[in-house]
């Protein structure tokens, strides 16, 4: 019954007219060079109450202890290591958009050995590498267990104890180079590419500057040219343009998850006319009868076997309204997954399905 009234509710969203719905091109859009940058890096952590790894197992685990001893002049060559307080780690992090040195960021943990817990340890001065090869960040601090909490909790999402996080673990030691105020032109990345959103993007800004400076290359980029009047302030100009609000066009998809139940039907989504026959249930889009529904023997009679479930809609209507009228038939979300890929499989459902 849950999953009934989850579905009914999901399928009810698409009779809003998203189409209709402007949004800002900031949201839509990313900008060439404003971007993350990954990095990586490989390190110990110190400090755990016997659930490190086994050095026997993991030979990576104690040469990265003996080298690391080497450089602060203890020399371990030849010797029987036998602790159990020492994991090795991989430490992932990403590098915000003109992050500046000196400034901090959070980095994610994880253990490559057999360790079994990284509770109560400590991260190792690590350094963390771009994919250049080149130092971008040093980190170093307590482990805290779980994944980064969420904005709306403050605990942690997940708590695996061999996976850990420290809150602004990592101090920037090096700065991407990249002048945004040099740029004669930039480009503007969709995130979702469209012909027509694009050419929408390109026409709107063209509007708002009152001088043709984009141009829509393909589907997914629009290409800017800073013009004189902006000299140097490439900032003023994106600030300009990513408040300009667009009607973002969009591609008809449903999108099926049949391991919950769930489907998310996208705004125009139709069908053509076609039949559908399941059991007990018959499905028939006909366009010379009007949105009607019967439900087995108690309704009046229509001609269908008796006691079949029978939803008769027009030619012309959208999908929701078939999948609202199949809710109220009592079809469960299996059934109804079926019938919507029997419907495409007829060439009758004008949409692309997405399968989770």
């Amino acid at each position: 019954m849950l999953l009934r009234a989850t579905i009914l509710f999901l399928l009810i969203l698409p009779c809003i007219n998203y189409a209709l719905a402007d949004s800002r091109i900031k949201d839509i859009v990313y900008f060439e060079g404003i971007r993350e940058n990954v990095l990586v890096g490989y390190g110990l952590v110190v400090g755990l109450n016997g659930s490190g790894d086994n050095l026997k197992n993991s030979a990576f685990t104690e040469k990265g202890l003996t080298d690391f001893l080497e450089r602060l002049g203890v020399n371990t060559r030849g010797a029987n290591l036998k602790t159990k307080n020492i994991a090795a780690v991989m430490i992932t992090a990403t590098l915000p958009p003109f992050g500046r040195t000196g400034s901090r960021m959070s980095v994610d943990i994880s253990t490559i050995g057999d360790a079994k817990s990284l509770k109560g340890g400590t991260l190792l001065a690590t350094p963390l590498l771009g994919a250049d090869g080149e130092v971008y960040a040093v980190a170093q601090g307590p482990v805290s267990i779980g994944s980064k909490p969420s904005d709306d909790n403050d605990k942690p999402d997940t708590m695996s104890p061999t996976a850990g996080f420290i809150n602004n673990g990592a101090i920037i030691e090096r700065e991407i180079n990249f002048d945004l105020s040099s740029l004669k032109e930039l480009n503007l990345a969709l995130k979702n590419p469209d012909i027509t959103t694009a050419r929408s993007i390109e026409t709107a800004i063209n509007s708002a500057i009152r001088e043709k400076i984009a141009f829509a290359k393909d589907p997914g980029t629009i290409e800017i040219k800073v013009p004189d009047r902006y000299g140097k302030n490439v900032m003023g100009l994106l600030s300009d343009i990513e408040g300009i609000n667009i009607y973002p066009d969009n591609i008809a998809r449903i999108v099926i998850d049949e391991a919950t139940g769930t489907i998310v039907i996208g705004d125009k989504v139709s069908i053509s006319k076609v039949a559908v026959a399941q059991g007990n249930l018959v499905v028939k889009v006909d366009p010379e009868a009007d949105f009607l529904f019967e439900i087995g023997a108690t309704k009046k009679s229509v001609t269908s076997p008796r006691g079949s479930e029978i939803a008769l809609l027009k030619e012309t209507t959208e999908l929701n309204d078939v999948v609202q009228g199949l809710n109220s038939l009592g079809v469960k979300p299996k059934d109804l997954v079926a019938i919507l890929k029997t419907i495409k499989q007829a060439g009758a459902l004008h949409a692309e399905i997405v399968t989770k």
